[in-house]
């Protein structure tokens, strides 16, 4: 099929994430097609992301990633229709990067600027690619865990981490056990591996509060028991159990409040195919269809971005220049989406 039979209103958007340590470039059509989802991942030497030199990789790698993404799309720059970029929350001077680049496309090409919501984009992203509509949501990775549903023309929060994010969680203790992060094998996979193996489950704090819940009580015993010289396929085991039990309560309790018939998970720790299982068997039990992201979706990815802006863009939200500076801690309940009926 030809891209113009594919595309039918020829509308393009070009968005560029870079909240942390991944610069993507995606490319949506209006009508719903990924055109293009190219990236280029900051790997530190050892430890967790530095913000300045994720900051100093993707100003580096930009140029060959807006090419990319172009090249795949089958477009020149001349047909794009707006720019959008990931405004918020994340790292300063990752998001700032981005920022710059989007203005300095948007400007040169003389098309309108979207600032979008990066979490948003998640959902959203994840919403196209499975078809759900209106589904309670799970996002957990790196930065963010949080339970939304849609009401009243905002995402609403009904569960969040008090503290760190799964993701982080995961993260660090894979760091501390020695574990390292490679192109196609992140540590959470590596985790998730290694508790396959596992057969005992070690006692390890379970703190959910209300609607909410806290994992770093949770990452210090395991650490702790790490020390102890306890069987890491054990630990792993325990821990992914505690952990997803946690967000897997959270998000029933959601479910059973708003009585929505659909849920979702999104973000990096969606591929973990121990919490999809979870998340699966709550579902069933409230009658509800159960929705992950595809795994290329599913990390932070420029498609998604793209997509969003889409919708932002056709709804008349756009962003000038003098109000794109990034929002490090914007929160999806303060963000308008006129988009959903």
């Amino acid at each position: 099929m030809t891209k113009d039979k594919l595309n039918l209103d020829g509308k393009y958007c070009l968005g560029i994430e870079s909240s942390a340590d991944d610069f993507g470039v995606g490319i949506a059509a209006f009508n719903g097609d990924i055109l293009a989802n190219t990236s280029d991942s900051y790997i530190p030497a050892e430890g967790g992301i530095h913000p300045r030199e994720a900051a100093r990789h993707h100003a580096e790698v930009a140029d060959s990633v807006l090419q990319e993404a172009l090249s795949k799309a089958g477009l020149k720059s001349s047909e794009l229709t707006c720019i959008s970029f990931s405004q918020g929350p994340g790292l300063g001077p990752s998001l700032r990067t981005g920022a710059t680049v989007a203005r300095a496309l948007a400007s040169y090409l003389e098309i309108p600027l979207v600032g979008v919501n990066h979490s948003i984009a998640h959902i959203e992203i994840g919403k196209l690619q499975t078809g759900a509509n209106d589904p309670v949501t799970l996002y957990v990775s790196g930065g963010n865990t949080m339970v939304t549903a849609y009401e009243s023309g905002r995402y609403r929060v009904f569960g969040e981490t008090l503290d760190i994010a799964l993701g982080n969680c995961l993260d660090v203790f894979g760091r501390e056990a020695g574990l390292t992060s490679k192109k196609g094998l992140p540590i959470g996979a590596a985790i998730e591996q290694l508790a396959l193996k596992g057969k005992e489950l070690i006692p390890l704090p379970y703190v959910v509060k209300g609607m909410d819940l806290s994992l770093s009580g949770l990452l210090t015993a395991t650490t702790g028991r790490l020390r102890m010289k306890l069987n890491l396929e054990d630990l792993c085991y325990s821990l992914q159990e505690h952990a997803f039990s946690m967000v897997t309560e959270v998000t029933e309790r959601a479910l059973a409040h708003t009585e929505k018939k659909q849920v979702l998970l999104t973000g990096g720790v969606a591929a973990n195919k121990r919490l999809q299982a979870m998340l699966d068997v709550i579902a069933s039990e409230h009658d509800a269809k159960f929705n992950v992201v595809p795994q290329q979706y599913a990390t932070d990815n420029g498609a998604m971005i793209a997509w969003t802006g889409t919708l932002a863009y056709r709804h008349g939200l756009t962003t000038s220049i003098d109000e794109s500076m990034v929002k490090l801690r914007w929160r999806v309940d303060k963000v308008d989406v006129p988009w959903i009926q």
